[in-house]
Order: structure tokens, then sequence, then C-alpha cells
């Protein structure tokens, strides 16, 4: 495991943003470790057998994420937590591919609070999550970052309020009332 300073993966993260694509090298070394964590909690509890395996989903996560020419990265949590952003994209796609193979399954409402579950039994669910977080979006932004931060990309409170730039009694605050808005929304459909 690569131990590196916040500060260090901040400085490549800038150096990054400014064009100079010669530290993807120095970069991938000392966050590799933190997406395989972030990725291994979204593909916790995959069946046996998943096409979608932790190394692939942050390889394709990275390669994203390096791509992007229009971010302005701000610091290591900003970036890890658009990297959570991407995986469930990632994730997302991949279960609205393998419910077009599999329609007609029912679905049953997931938790919050429980550890997503992407199985073919339970990708129904993460559709109906996703598109809850994106009518959620479309009348308050910020919680449904709280919720993707969170839940998807497995942030602390303190780590999300530091990504979106609000106080962690926000950040509890509004996790709070974005849960049960979406709980209402999936029991709903």
């Amino acid at each position: 495991m690569t131990i590196s300073s916040p500060n260090e993966v901040t400085q490549l993260l800038k150096k990054l943003t400014e064009g100079n694509r010669n530290v993807l090298d120095e970069l991938l070394p000392l966050i590799y470790d933190e997406l395989r964590r972030v990725a291994a909690g979204y593909l916790r509890r995959e069946r046996s057998g998943h096409t979608l395996q932790t190394t692939a989903l942050v390889h394709e996560a990275y390669l994203r994420l390096v791509d992007q020419t229009q971010v302005q990265w701000q610091n290591r949590a900003h970036f890890f937590g658009v990297a959570a952003q991407m995986m469930r994209r990632i994730l997302v796609d991949h279960a609205r591919s393998h419910n077009a193979e599999k329609r007609g399954d029912g679905f049953h409402i997931i938790s919050l609070d429980d550890n997503i579950d992407v199985s073919g039994e339970r990708a129904t669910e993460l559709v109906a999550l996703d598109d809850a977080l994106k009518a959620l979006a479309d009348i308050d932004e910020q919680k449904s970052r709280i919720v993707e931060l969170r839940f998807f990309g497995g942030l602390s409170v303190e780590e999300t309020a530091e990504v979106l730039g609000v106080s962690a009694p926000t950040v509890k605050r509004q996790w709070r009332m974005a849960k049960a808005w979406l709980y209402g929304q999936v029991q709903n459909q």
C-alpha cells in the first residue's frame, strides 16, 4: 500500500489541471489503493462470476477521470468525490444493460444505510435509486451529491463536507432529509 499525504495528491492534481499529463505516472500509485477500496465497497456483495470486477471498475473510472480536461481539481477529496460519481455511473450503466437482458423481474426496496449489492437481483433497485437521485438533483443538487458521496462513494460526513465546501452539521441534516425523500420515491415506484 502506498502511503501519501493528501497535500501530495492535491499538488499532483493541480498540476494535472494545469495540463501537465506527465504527473499521471506519479499520481496513480498514490491513489490506486483508495480507488480500489471505493470500488470494493461497491462490489462487496456482488455475485461471484460477475463480469465487472474491482480492478476493471477502478481502471474504467481512472481512465474516465484522467481524461477529464474541464475539471479543475480542488484537492484529494474532490477527486475521490468525482471518482465515486464516476463509479456509480459505470455500475448503473452495467445494471441497466443487465436489466435490458432480464425484463420482468420484481425488485425490493433498498435501505440507504445498507451496502449496495449490484447483483442481477438488485440491478433493478440500483436503477430505481439512480432515477430517484436524478429527480432529487433536479430539486436539490446538493442533497443529491451528499447521497452520492456518502452512499455510493463511502465518504464520511467530514469528507463529504470538505468536498462540498459546507459544514458537517449541514451534511448530516441534508443526508437525513435526502434519505427520507429518496425512500418515498423508491417506495412509490
